[in-house]
């Protein structure tokens, strides 16, 4: 197993072990999901870029899951796509790096013009804010820093999360998720400055979006820098009963290797994925690996493309180059 010195045990079996200490109380669950994908590389129409941002629309509820690289990347492809988002009040802000908070101030500015309260809330979760300098006394290179200012001088506001939340009935957003396996699924080489000092930055706040349905939980990522086996652990110890159903988003594994992929894609198997589309960092050879590993199919697995959605109920629309 490509990360056996440290995993011991399957994901699969690290995740009923916390199953006991979860309540077996029915968990919120949501009937009706939509997740159209606003930027990533690919697209038939609108604008590609090395970014991410998905809209996310279940039981009435709109939320925006990261905003794109260039500033005015998702408004536009919105626009193009005929997709309204002055009415999104919520945008969940997935890690700091600029490919997935870059569009976030110009929303903001933008759609409040429509509605005020449009994007007026972010959530984050700790250790975005968190100081990265270019070396000693270097320049800072955390943008999020800055774009904080930005966004609460135009009545935007912050919510930070130290651990997983509900933020409506059936849709629960991580926070920072712990590293049980070793995935590393990250390129920076960094330091980040927290409150137990400098350390390597493996970027701790990356958080996840998980929407609990009847057929199983829907993950939205952004770049999975936590691992993809480790954000589907923790989702499972949150909800031990339902399969993952569908993962969407961005997984990091463009660069990696044929056996960190085959032992995602086994592990991922396990947890009884139906759908994945496989977005941004993915990578296009990863994706279609995962794919066969794990026994899915070019309906069922697909690369993401701007415009593309997953429904509940109906599955992938993917788009004419990615279908």
């Amino acid at each position: 197993m490509w990360c056996c010195d440290v995993a011991v045990a399957t994901s699969a079996a690290v995740a009923k072990s916390g199953a006991a200490a979860v309540d077996a109380v029915t968990r919120g669950q949501v009937k009706t999901l939509k997740v159209t994908i606003l930027s990533t590389m690919l697209a038939d129409d609108g604008i590609g870029e090395w970014g991410f941002a998905a809209l996310v629309e279940a039981d009435g509820h709109r939320v925006l899951v990261d905003t794109g690289a260039r500033p005015q990347t998702v408004l536009l492809n919105a626009r193009e796509l005929g997709v309204d988002l002055a009415s999104v009040k919520e945008v969940v802000l997935t890690h700091n790096h600029a490919d997935h908070t870059g569009g976030l101030v110009t929303l903001r500015t933008e759609l409040m013009k429509t509605n005020p309260a449009a994007l007026s809330e972010a959530h984050v979760a700790t250790g975005i804010f968190y100081s990265r300098q270019s070396g000693a006394g270097g320049a800072e290179e955390n943008t999020m820093i800055a774009t904080k200012k930005e966004y609460e001088a135009i009545g935007g506001k912050f919510i930070e999360h130290s651990a997983g939340t509900e933020i409506f009935p059936g849709a629960w957003i991580t926070g920072p998720v712990p590293r049980v396996f070793p995935e590393r699924n990250w390129s920076v080489k960094g330091k980040v400055l927290t409150p137990a000092g400098l350390v390597e930055d493996t970027i701790p706040e990356d958080q996840s979006l998980v929407v609990n349905t009847p057929q199983g939980l829907v993950v939205i990522t952004g770049c999975g820098h936590a691992g993809i086996v480790n954000i589907l652990t923790f989702a499972h110890k949150e909800f031990p009963t339902p399969p993952v159903y569908a993962v969407i988003g961005g997984l990091h594994l463009f660069a990696a290797s044929d056996q960190q992929v085959d032992w995602t894609a086994d592990e991922m198997k396990g947890f009884g994925i139906s759908y994945l589309i496989g977005a941004h960092c993915t990578g296009i050879e990863s994706t279609y690996r995962i794919r066969a590993r794990a026994g899915l199919s070019r309906k069922s697995a697909v690369v993401g493309a701007v415009g593309a959605t997953f429904v509940l109920g109906e599955g992938i629309h993917p788009g004419r180059l990615a279908q």
